[in-house]
């Protein structure tokens, strides 16, 4: 829970005054009685205890619910809000969805949290709540206060979620449910930009690049003012070059530097069911050299080791089978900070030579610890300004220009440093800075990157879209992890979205075994969140807010020599559940 407990209360310099100050929730203190006003799991309304009044709210805690109840009311742009609510119980929170939050671990009596919080350049909407957590006894909440002006009276409502009609190489089409209320026209918005204004509930946007990405959401308007944004939908061009994987795909990292206690496997022993297999790990010289190395494990740790000839021929053979192989950079022990210009020309020059000395398809990126942060005040994940962000998106765009469309593509972010991301952002202030690092490269790199696989083990809870909290080891947590690539998701408070990913950019990764890392999950658990994923079937409470995903690219595991350890079960049981894929 090291991430839950993250309290953010510095504000950012030259904010807006509120023009007012009213409590612009409903019914913020339940004194109608009812829920009204609130969206609620496990809430119910009592008359005992209360702080004011005759009623107040009551969170019906349980082992899997943590009884969040939320309310969305409209706001202005640009706009500085005060949220405050008295609280009892063990381990409440309150906060802003997508934005900050604080919370108490005990008060035995109601005690006030309070917050506050920025309204984005374009923000129209917002969503507070308060919850519990797991297990833990009932709590209770009373006279809830947003102070701050309200949206505009009059405007039209929001429109329902696009969908995209159809895609060309250099077109979207999409189509909307209609606002209520009166409406003079719709705007379509890519990000805080608005790139088509139309009078119906359909739009053509064109002009665009091949095989790329973006993301829409419309908001309706009158003579009185603009309404809401609808939620996003992310559509994507046609005209993607093939890399030559398969539609549905298992990946591997391959201990070929060091046994990991698990043995040695060689090159030409690993099984034809892996279509992936990233080298584990070129590792740099010194944490900002930007100069990496790639050592074949030595014969005194891998006694079985096989020569740099066999090895290369045995990658040769892997490629003529149509495998791909790649050097993954980084891992536990392998920090790399491009913190210099000449640190990333290092990490391009050196990087190629792996390449071209082993004749490999490509790149893995699996940068942990503290190779990736923000520095305070970089906020957009669009246009990012810390330098080990900057030089490393360079050297990747340099590296696939330099190989061509085949190149291959893959990162293996941990979720601290994607998913987290949707309430902690590193660059904001407050916290980690390292939360959410990974999303501007991600975002660079999202026409050329082949394969996204975060890393679903090792991973405290971590909230998904539906504003609950996901535990690892479970179906439930590959399928809500995966939803926030697809669908995409407001990034923290800093007023901006990432968009979701393309389904043949997406895949999640799991430890081979218990002794691999921490969340193994058991087989049937897997092929339930396949099932989820990609048929829309089998998702038990969750629904699927980027909807399912036909061409979900495969699985990633740590490793194959942990799975040759344990008698190939996690190859033997997904790559055929894989392959039978739809």
């Amino acid at each position: 829970m090291r991430w839950l407990a993250v309290v953010f209360g510095v504000l950012l310099a030259g904010i807006t005054v509120p023009a007012q100050a009213a409590n612009i929730l409903t019914n913020p203190g339940f004194e109608s009685g009812s829920l009204s006003g609130w969206s609620c799991s496990g809430g119910s309304v009592v008359t005992t205890p209360v702080r004011t009044g005759g009623y107040a709210l009551n969170g019906g805690v349980t082992s899997s619910d943590f009884a969040q109840c939320s309310q969305t009311v409209s706001v202005q742009p640009s706009t500085s809000y005060t949220l405050s609510a008295w609280v009892r119980g063990t381990y409440v929170y309150l906060g802003v969805t997508g934005g900050t939050s604080t919370w108490t671990p005990s008060a035995a009596n109601f005690s006030q949290l309070s917050l506050s919080f920025t309204t984005g350049a374009s923000q129209t909407s917002a969503q507070i709540y308060v919850h519990g957590w797991y297990g833990q006894p009932a709590y209770q909440a009373d006279d809830f206060s947003l102070d701050g002006p309200g949206g505009t009276p009059g405007a039209p409502s929001a429109p329902g979620t696009p969908t995209v009609t159809g895609t060309t190489n250099s077109a979207i089409s999409l189509s909307w449910p209609a606002a209520t209320g009166t409406v003079t026209g719709y705007r379509v918005y890519e990000g805080a930009s608005v790139v088509q204004t139309v009078t119906g509930t359909t739009a053509t946007v064109s002009g665009l690049v091949a095989c790329s990405s973006h993301t829409y959401s419309v908001a309706a308007y009158n003579s009185v003012g603009e309404s809401a944004k609808s939620a996003a939908t992310t559509g994507t061009t046609g005209g993607c070059t093939s890399t030559g994987l398969p539609k549905h795909a298992l990946i591997g990292y391959l201990h070929a530097s060091f046994a990991n206690g698990s043995g040695y496997v060689r090159m030409a022993d690993v099984p034809a069911e892996w279509n992936i297999i990233n080298l584990a790990f070129g590792e740099p010289t010194s944490v900002t050299s930007g100069d990496i190395r790639f050592n074949r494990c030595p014969a005194t740790e891998c006694p079985n080791v096989e020569s740099d000839a066999d090895f290369s021929a045995a990658i040769r053979a892997k490629q003529a089978a149509g495998k791909k192989v790649l050097i993954s950079i980084g891992g536990a022990n392998g920090q790399v900070q491009l913190t210099t210009t000449a640190a990333r020309d290092a990490f391009v020059s050196s990087v190629s030579a792996i390449i071209d000395r082993y004749g490999l398809d490509g790149l893995d990126i699996d940068f942990e610890g503290h190779s990736l942060y923000l520095n305070a005040g970089d906020t957009d994940f669009r246009n990012p300004t810390t330098p080990v962000i900057v030089n490393l998106i360079s050297a990747l765009k340099t590296l696939k220009a330099k190989y061509g469309a085949k190149f291959v593509l893959t990162m293996a972010p941990e979720t601290f440093f994607v998913q987290v991301g949707y309430q902690f952002y590193g660059g904001a202030g407050g916290g980690d800075n390292r939360t959410g690092s990974y999303l501007p490269v991600i975002h660079a790199m999202r026409d050329a990157l082949s394969v996204l696989h975060v890393q679903d083990y090792n991973s405290g809870p971590v909230m998904g879209l539906d504003n609950q909290y996901h535990t690892m080891g479970g179906a439930d947590f590959h399928i809500a992890m995966t939803d926030m690539v697809k669908a995409g998701f407001p990034v923290a408070n800093t007023g901006q979205t990432f968009p979701g990913l393309r389904d043949d950019q997406i895949g999640f990764g799991l430890p081979a075994a218990v002794s691999a890392g921490n969340g193994y999950t058991a087989p049937a658990a897997v092929h339930q969140a396949l099932d989820c994923l990609v048929e829309g079937q089998n998702c038990g409470g969750y629904t699927l807010r980027g909807g399912t995903s036909s061409a979900f690219r495969g699985l990633m595991t740590w490793s194959i020599n942990w799975d040759r350890y344990y008698n190939w079960e996690f190859q033997n049981s997904h790559a055929p559940y894989l392959a039978a894929l739809p």
